[in-house]
């Protein structure tokens, strides 16, 4: 099994135990992402250190105030980095204010550049008000304006109104524990509608923690149980469902 999406340096435990606890789960990749300049030296140091995790550098959208060339610049210098497979997480975030969204418009519309420039997947978060579809819808359109040809991996896919869409473009579509949890059945359903070839499951790690373990802070391992929730739902075994995943990742990420 994998893990397509985790913040691993922002686990409760330390990297080492964090790690240790995902190979004695079966993991054999980990994706640990990263949010700003800080985040992101921090995830390629890990990725260094550990054979089996690989980085992603980018700007969240939540830390996008201030972005500017320098920036630009700097996530792709470490990009060139040989054990970065993604840039992200990038995207827009209307659900915070943190962040004023012409500067979040700014960023993602750089990161798309630098990920088309440098023929790297874009891994995106999108979040929106509850009832309101303003955030996803714009950042189709902007992929769909700029972002040609590219691998769009949609991280922690929670707009199941969506899920034909991201499958037309031809979209990956990357579920996390939020899925297990009792009233997300509409998130269920757009999980079995997602193409063979195009689904990934995550944690997001430290955060949207499965739900029997929702008393702790998440941590790779645990996309063991996301996994198995996703499997059920599309009516295929676990070996069956981690074999897929494992084989998309490793076609997406090249690792």
């Amino acid at each position: 099994m994998i893990d397509s999406h985790a913040h691993v340096t922002r686990c409760g435990e330390s990297p080492g135990e964090v790690l240790t606890a995902a190979s004695e789960a079966g993991l054999t990749r980990i994706l640990t992402v990263g949010l700003d300049e800080q985040s992101n030296r921090e995830q390629i140091a890990l990725a260094e250190s550990h054979e089996p995790v690989f980085a992603a550098v980018g700007r969240h959208p939540n830390d996008a105030d201030g972005f500017n060339r320098a920036a630009v610049d700097d996530i792709e210098a470490l990009a060139a980095h040989e054990k970065v497979v993604a840039i992200g997480e990038t995207g827009l975030d209307f659900y915070r204010d943190t962040a004023r969204p012409e500067d979040q418009r700014t960023a993602f519309e750089a990161q798309i550049g630098i990920a088309g420039r440098l023929d790297l997947p874009l891994v995106i978060h999108v979040r929106d008000p509850q009832g309101r579809e303003d955030a996803v819808a714009e950042a189709f359109e902007t992929l769909d304006r700029t972002g040609s040809g590219l691998e769009v991996v949609l991280h922690c896919f929670s707009a199941p109104g969506w899920v034909e869409r991201a499958g037309e473009r031809g979209w990956y579509c990357s579920f996390a524990g939020n899925v297990t949890y009792p009233a997300n059945e509409a998130l269920r359903e757009a999980a079995a509608k997602v193409p063979e070839d195009r689904i990934l499951a995550e944690t997001d790690a430290p955060y949207l923690t499965p739900q029997s373990k929702r008393r702790h802070r998440n941590q790779p391992a645990y996309v063991v149980e996301t996994a198995e929730l996703l499997a059920g739902v599309r009516g295929v075994g676990y070996d069956e469902f981690e074999a897929t995943v494992t084989a998309n990742a490793a076609r997406l990420f090249g690792w």
